[in-house]
């Protein structure tokens, strides 16, 4: 069955194909055959998703353009959509892909009967909170945070909306009391939609805690010692340098260690174009304050000399 090309079918209807391809993936994944369901699965386009299926064909040569409507034994489109993002789901929880598992949830949750539905919608917006705070920290990321801080819906899960706020605050977070706030909620997913968070999640939340952290720290200071960042962290000074360093390495942020000295720079290193320009504008600025004295200096001179007269 993995071996057959159902997509060059022109016979068979296309909901008819993309379920036959999914069915294709479902079997890949139980059999932990994850290079071959990547494989499979780009056969299928998530635009495909979109199409509206409404439109009637008019001329022989729109067919391509036109999702045929279901069979009988055939799910919707609209299932298929759901099928097809939570087979991906399994598949990114294999590499822990967390930004990848936020986004596939994201796709269910703007399924109109699931968003119409909040029985269904809460338990998925919970997954979206989740792994958002679970992703690294890219423009991707932001992205998706801000966006989903911004859905009303937010509101009826107030706990989560709150733990989002906290990441884009750029304020310390103290990690033990995130976590005793949080722990119960984070157990209670083992219970809802997708299973429980994966053995890796707890530690990589406390990472990406510690990573936000380091960000918050490298905003207000330019240079600060080791140990004084060892304290805003609650971890030992070694501890501390590690995670530091995975950030420079990962391209997250710049610094440099002084270690004899055991300071940290987060100063970006300029070329001479910088600092030539840097100097450029630190003259214009003196220059124009030194013709606003001296226009100043002349007022007062011109009323002084008014005044003697009269």
């Amino acid at each position: 069955m993995q071996e057959v090309a159902v997509e060059t079918f022109g016979a068979m209807a296309k909901t008819e194909k993309i379920a036959f391809i999914l069915e294709q993936v479902r079997l890949c994944l139980d059999r932990q055959d994850y290079v071959r369901a990547q494989i499979l699965s780009r056969k299928i386009s998530p635009r495909v998703f979109d199409a509206d299926t409404s439109k009637e064909k008019k001329k022989p040569k729109e067919v391509d353009n036109v999702v045929e409507a279901a069979p009988a034994d055939i799910p919707s489109l609209l299932e298929l959509k759901r099928i097809y993002y939570e087979l991906m789901i399994r598949y990114y929880s294999h590499d822990d892909d967390y930004l990848e598992i936020c986004r596939c949830y994201k796709a269910i949750y703007e399924i109109p009967p699931v968003k119409e539905n909040p029985a269904q919608w809460i338990p998925v917006l919970r997954k979206i909170c989740w792994y958002l705070v679970l992703s690294p920290h890219d423009p991707m990321q932001s992205s998706l945070l801000n966006s989903t801080l911004k859905d009303k819906n937010l509101s009826e899960i107030p706990n989560f909306k709150l733990l989002l706020k906290q990441l884009v605050t750029m304020e310390v977070i103290q990690w033990t009391s995130l976590w005793n706030a949080f722990m119960n909620e984070f157990e209670n997913e083992k219970n809802l939609l997708g299973g429980s968070l994966g053995d890796k999640a707890a530690e990589d939340l406390k990472q990406r805690i510690i990573e936000h952290n380091i960000l918050v720290v490298s905003k207000y200071y330019s240079r600060i010692t080791v140990k004084r960042i060892a304290e805003l962290l609650c971890l030992s000074i070694q501890e501390a340098e590690k995670h530091l360093s995975d950030m420079v390495v990962s391209k997250a942020l710049v610094a440099k260690i002084d270690r004899p000295m055991g300071i940290v720079s987060f100063q970006v290193a300029k070329d001479s174009n910088d600092i030539l320009n840097s100097w450029a504008m630190n003259l214009e600025k003196l220059l124009d304050l030194v013709e606003k004295s001296c226009h100043q200096i002349h007022k007062e001179t011109m009323v002084h000399k008014a005044a003697l007269k009269v």
